[in-house]
């Protein structure tokens, strides 16, 4: 029998927690497969437990005494689902819906090439949280993509959704590799851990993922895409929306730490030439992301939370 552990980060979430974990009742497993869901807490203070322990009391509940960021706090529950034995982490962001066969898709795909490290399903937008909505008729929502894979544009070091404010119409029906998978939803082999690690805590929230996806490309893995696997994800439900102050000082932060990193040489200069006019130029908390990135100041860094 083959174990697969969930992790899911809650932070001042809890009732998109509950909801995400209500969508999970239905999904059909094979009888090979053993799931346990961890859900662990960065410290919301919202009564989150005392929900669980009434409506789901075999979930695994784990909480930490801090906000530790979106790194650090799935790292909690992924070492401990490969302290206890499992064979595969699915992490799964709190703020999303699952479809019934989002599991099984994702194994039959990771199971076709022992050098498949990750697995990704198709994610859409979850209905009303469009960032375009008045674009869609009403049958159109809910399929609407959010990410159908990933492409890595290293020029410019951005990384790209695949499909995004398109809607389904079959043309990302195919099995295939991606650049880069999305923290949102991604299945890992416990193996892929033991080689390169967890996710960079520096980074605390955004970009860790696609750190973590460039050492795993590093080390010989490849990442699929696997478009029977669904997932409906409400669009930064616990990041202050789309354009807030924090993702304006994580993005631009850690962007450039991930570009200096791993991007080539010439995209590098570029990159920093870019940080610098964002200094005199830049909104206020991308201002203070280029200089925290130049005085190192990582992992949670000057934003208060």
């Amino acid at each position: 029998m083959q174990k697969v552990s969930l992790v899911i980060l809650n932070y001042k979430g809890k009732e998109n927690t509950l909801a995400c974990l209500d969508s999970l009742k239905d999904n059909f497993l094979p009888e090979s497969i053993k799931l346990d869901i961890i859900v662990v807490d960065n410290a919301s203070k919202d009564n989150l437990f005392v929900a669980l322990k009434t409506k789901y009391p075999n979930v695994v509940f784990i909480e930490n005494k801090n906000n530790l960021g979106f790194a650090e706090g799935n790292n909690v529950g992924i070492k401990y689902a490969t302290e206890h034995g499992t064979d595969f982490v699915l992490i799964l962001n709190n703020d999303t819906i699952v479809d019934k066969n989002l599991i099984r898709e994702l194994l039959e795909v990771a199971e076709t090439n022992e050098k498949i490290g990750i697995v990704v399903p198709k994610i859409y937008f979850a209905h009303g949280f469009e960032f375009h909505k008045d674009r869609y008729s009403k049958k159109d929502l809910g399929r609407v993509f959010w990410y159908a894979g990933g492409e890595m544009d290293w020029k410019n070091v951005i990384g790209f959704h695949r499909g995004v404010d398109e809607v389904d119409r079959g043309q990302y029906d195919r099995i295939e590799k991606t650049d880069f998978a999305s923290g949102c939803c991604m299945l890992v082999k416990r193996e892929v851990f033991e080689k390169v690690g967890f996710f960079d805590e520096k980074f605390f929230l955004y970009y860790e993922d696609s750190d973590l996806c460039e050492r795993i490309r590093r080390a010989g893995y490849s990442m699929m895409y696997s478009p029977k696997a669904i997932l409906w994800h409400k669009n930064a439900g616990s990041a202050g929306g789309s354009g807030s102050k924090l993702q304006d000082y994580y993005i631009t932060r850690n962007r450039l730490l991930f570009g200096i990193r791993y991007a080539p040489f010439r995209s590098k200069l570029a990159l920093m030439r870019e940080g610098i006019e964002l200094i005199f130029r830049g909104r206020e908390w991308q201002r203070q992301g280029v200089l925290d990135f130049y005085l190192a100041r990582f992992g949670r860094g000057s934003f208060k939370i």
